[in-house]
């Protein structure tokens, strides 16, 4: 089977999905007077924002690698622009933010393009990290310097260097079958999201005990334990649209589920630390960019790094 023929199989199943679910929450929302209910509309507002997302991402692969990566590069950039909008600034960040938001989202997503795997890996962590502060330096503010220079930092790190791992996998191969990386960022996407969406459903449910009250309230042992398991279920059965047997693709789900995890208590920690509840508003039913990708930060690396070492070209 074709890698085509495989992501093809693989959209009709979510397009299948996505029916059944709007299905119930359009049954569910008839039920009530209310519309079923602030959860009802949650679920509906979330089914209809994945419609959207589902499309964005079916166009991209049908078009080709470039469109995935403008789409990606917009993504980091939406995500930065949230990260810097709840950490405070001053006028001497201007330069280091201009140079994060117009030189380095360009560049990092360049460099996946041209396929330049060294300079992609180390441009960020060294050159980008070393840069930065230098930059602050010229804007003459002293006040908070470690602080202010260490949230730019951070927030290029997760939202581009992060992020930009995962329409990686497109280089990871450059041997194989055209849409064989295209297949690896999908099946990342899709581990993620499920394990998301179940943890949620699951904790619903299920959930009594919470994970860590204090930073994500919403978060339950019980959420954690079903949806994760499902999670790897569901990627275990999808071995085929990739390059791994059914035990290996039970191991790389496992490990993207907890990276995944990782990453949302990470993150919700750091809204909290800034008396957030969400990222911002851009997605309708999900908070902003950041809150959808918030997974994808550290599950992205290392599912790539993982794959790339165990399963190389």
């Amino acid at each position: 089977m074709s890698p085509q023929t495989k992501t093809i199989l693989v959209f009709s199943g979510i397009v299948g999905l996505l029916l059944v679910a709007s299905l119930v929450g359009w049954w569910l929302s008839r039920r009530g007077s209310d519309g079923g209910g602030a959860t009802v509309r949650n679920l509906n507002a979330r089914v209809r924002a994945w419609w959207g997302m589902v499309a964005v991402l079916a166009a991209c692969f049908a078009i080709g690698p470039v469109a995935t990566l403008v789409v990606f590069a917009f993504i980091s950039f939406f995500a930065l622009r949230e990260f810097i909008t709840l950490t405070p600034t001053r006028a001497g960040d201007h330069l280091p933010l201009v140079a994060a938001f117009y030189l380095l989202i360009p560049l990092q997503y360049w460099l996946i393009l041209d396929q330049w795997y060294g300079l992609f890996a180390i441009f960020i962590p060294v050159y980008a990290f070393l840069a930065l502060p230098v930059l602050a330096v010229f804007g003459g503010d002293t006040t908070d310097f470690l602080e202010r220079s260490t949230k730019i930092q951070w927030g290029v790190m997760v939202a581009i260097y992060c992020i930009s791992h995962a329409p990686a996998l497109m280089i990871l191969h450059p041997d194989a079958p055209q849409g064989t990386g295209q297949l690896l960022l999908l099946y990342l996407m899709l581990v993620v999201q499920i394990s998301d969406v179940m943890q949620y459903v699951f904790g619903k449910l299920f959930g009594r005990r919470k994970l860590a009250p204090l930073v994500s309230p919403s978060k339950t042992v019980e959420g954690l334990v079903g949806g994760g398991l499902a999670a790897v279920g569901i990627g275990t059965a999808l071995w085929w649209m990739t390059p791994f047997t059914p035990l290996q693709a039970a191991g790389m789900s496992a490990v993207i589920v907890a990276a995944g995890v990782c990453g949302g208590l990470a993150l919700s920690a750091v809204k909290r630390s800034l008396g957030a509840k969400d990222w911002g508003r851009m997605i309708e039913g999900h908070g902003g960019m950041m809150d959808r990708m918030d997974s994808v930060v550290f599950a992205a690396p290392v599912f790539f790094h993982f794959t790339r070492y165990w399963f190389p070209a």
